[in-house]
């Protein structure tokens, strides 16, 4: 049972970046202007950030408690976090 926890551990470690990878290319291409054209520069970069603010990693592994208050390991705070960021 321990090695499979273990091997879940790593598959989703290696699995959660491209989600964040997938999340900015998504972010990138809403990054358009009222007309529709592509934004540049700060505009772009703020857009962006906002886009991408929405789901905070940070604040789900901050989340990641039992009902003890304790903080997860392992699998089930990788299932925690897909949980708290939308299933994605």
């Amino acid at each position: 049972m321990k090695k499979i926890i273990i091997a879940l551990s790593i598959a989703l470690s290696f699995a959660l970046p491209t989600y964040a990878f997938a999340d900015q290319a998504a972010c990138e291409a809403k990054a358009v202007s009222k007309e529709g054209k592509p934004l540049y520069g700060a505009a772009k970069d703020a857009s962006i950030k906002k886009c991408m603010g929405d789901a905070k990693p940070n604040d789900c592994e901050a989340k990641a408690v039992s009902k003890d208050g304790k903080p997860l390991y392992g699998a089930a705070k990788a299932a925690s976090i897909k949980k708290c960021e939308g299933g994605k």
